[in-house]
């Protein structure tokens, strides 16, 4: 089957912490080849079960302040008092080949995402079906205090008072329907006319008239 060629885009999904959005994002990357993860840096500490340069690259707030002043990331935002940033070059060798990069960011780093690259993003907010199932959520994943989930508790609302500032929003009340939502919206997007790079030269190869 022949293939139009295309420009890769950024796929955002943002969501309080407990909606879902991490694990919506693994089941999307394992079931399609076409995309990648963007790895961002942090200055938080790495949990038990991370993995350098998989889940994020973690460097000192040294180190990181040093990418922000070399203008090295495309984005970034304080967090919990932990500083999160994308670093550029890997996103936009990835779209330039027609891959797609998937971010798990918040709505700071979305905001700047879409003042630097605004044609090549879509960005898509996650919400929990109700406030009691996200502090449920919270409190399952045991991975943080019981303080750390108030005070994420207690976040959420700024976050989610940020949902009209996105292309799409997906309510995670059954992971397997929220994930055919945003598959959904990749391919719609991957279809978008502006996308397709290669779409004048494929379609003057259909209107190309025969020799004699």
């Amino acid at each position: 089957m022949s293939e139009i060629k295309r420009r890769g885009l950024m796929l955002v999904l943002s969501s309080p912490s407990g909606a879902g959005k991490t694990t919506l994002s693994r089941r999307l990357l394992d079931g399609d080849g076409g995309i990648t993860l963007s790895v961002s840096a942090t200055t938080r500490a790495r949990r038990p079960n991370e993995i350098e340069g998989r889940d994020y690259f973690f460097v000192t707030p040294e180190k990181f302040e040093g990418m922000v002043r070399a203008g090295e990331l495309l984005e970034h935002a304080t967090v919990f008092e932990h500083r999160y940033g994308t670093p550029k070059q890997p996103v936009l060798s990835a779209l330039g080949r027609g891959r797609d990069v998937l971010f798990d960011i918040d709505w700071q780093g979305t905001q700047q995402l879409k003042e630097r690259a605004r044609e090549d993003l879509v960005s898509v907010f996650v919400l929990p079906p109700t406030h009691d199932e996200l502090e449920r959520r919270l409190k399952a994943r045991a991975q943080d205090t019981d303080e750390v989930v108030k005070k994420r508790m207690a976040k959420a609302s700024s976050e989610i008072s940020h949902w009209p500032e996105y292309d799409y929003v997906i309510v995670n009340d059954d992971l397997d329907r929220a994930l055919a939502k945003v598959r959904a919206i990749l391919e719609a997007e991957r279809a978008r006319r502006t996308r397709l790079v290669g779409v004048g030269e494929f379609v003057a190869g259909l209107t190309r008239k025969p020799g004699p």
